[in-house]
């Protein structure tokens, strides 16, 4: 895994969330390096330029996922419906606690099919499907989950779920009357009702249990 100093962890934060507020071509570096209090130098410096800033920031943000799929596959611990349980949770938690990250994953999928940025999010979207179709197929192996699952529309449902739970978390706030409830009460809450939600459709998609 790719080790990264503090200041450059910083310029990667302030960054990111300049793309997700203005998207990547409508981020200049002057942008970020006042926001990040740096000078441009030291951009030029850490990353050469935006282009690998950008790769930089996908490899900080997609290099933990990477690792901990192949840790939990290779788990023998675990039974294949928990591995999937277990990804769901992380899922959920990695979209609640890297919100800019996920808009910018978002917003560049919808304006842009070509360049940089749709460059990375096609490599890493491959990398990591290619991980959890072995998790899939070590389960059909096993007799676990159910034969012919659509793995590309499987994850679609589970990360535009969550997304879109968490990106307009006001609006389900305000409709479920919960707008009297603090916002760590609430977090806890959103989170565990997507949890017990996607778990239950994964396990009638992935199983032939009721």
């Amino acid at each position: 895994m790719a080790e990264y100093s503090d200041k450059q962890v910083q310029i990667m934060e302030m960054a990111e969330i300049l793309f997700a507020e203005k998207g990547f071509n409508g981020t200049s570096i002057r942008e970020i390096a006042k926001k990040a209090r740096v000078n441009l130098a030291m951009i030029s410096y850490y990353f050469g330029s935006k282009d690998k800033l950008l790769e930089a920031l996908f490899n900080y943000r997609g290099e933990y996922i990477k690792l901990k799929l192949e840790s939990m596959i290779q788990d023998k611990q675990l039974s294949s419906m928990e591995k999937m349980n277990t990804l769901i949770d992380h899922y959920i938690d990695k979209i609640m606690s890297q919100q800019s990250f996920h808009r910018i994953m978002v917003r560049e999928q919808v304006l842009n099919h070509t360049g940089t940025t749709a460059e990375l999010i096609f490599q890493m979207k491959k990398r990591n499907q290619e991980l959890i179709s072995r998790l899939i197929h070590d389960g059909q192996k096993k007799g676990d989950f159910k034969k012919n699952i659509d793995i590309p529309l499987m994850m679609a449902t589970l990360i535009g779920t969550a997304n879109s739970i968490v990106s307009t978390q006001y609006y389900y706030r305000e409709i479920n009357n919960l707008q009297s409830m603090p916002d760590e009460d609430f977090h806890k809450h959103i989170r565990k009702k997507l949890s017990q939600h996607l778990k239950k459709l994964f396990k009638a998609i992935l199983t032939n249990e009721e």
